[in-house]
């Protein structure tokens, strides 16, 4: 049985996996960035728990982050969009359908990437901040 933590990781990814853009998790920038962009899910840091007692409960601000990728000569316009989307995507269901208790984004940290021979490709990291409780930060 999959822990509370991946089970929410999951639900984000099933969630950025209904975009139009193509949604990867934890995987490397492949060759070729599709027309309608890319979206690689990092697991990221769940940090230090706050902890409270009887009953015993671990309380995370778990920091996961979304590479999210676009190629083209409109790159401006479908990186505002991506982006737009994602946005509405969380805020549609804050909850990941009641998994945690709160799934916030931050805003993104955008860079153009040169690439030789081809259009530079407009990405950024979007940090997005998972709050969920669980009694054993290891199940």
């Amino acid at each position: 049985m999959p822990t509370p933590r991946e089970t929410i990781l999951a639900a984000l990814h099933a969630r950025l996996s209904a975009l139009p853009a193509t949604a990867l998790r934890d995987d490397v920038l492949p060759e070729r960035v599709p027309a309608e962009g890319l979206l690689i899910l990092r697991d990221g840091e769940p940090g230090e728990p706050e902890v409270t007692l009887s009953p015993l409960t671990h309380h995370y601000q778990h920091r996961a982050e979304i590479e999210a990728v676009v190629q083209g000569a409109a790159r401006d316009i479908a990186f505002d969009t991506l982006t737009a989307s994602i946005g509405a995507a969380l805020a549609a269901d804050r909850t990941l359908g009641g998994l945690c208790d709160w799934v916030e984004a931050e805003a993104p940290r955008p860079v153009d990437l040169p690439v030789e021979g081809a259009a530079s490709l407009k990405a950024a990291v979007i940090p997005v901040v998972l709050h969920y409780s669980t009694a054993d930060p290891l199940g």
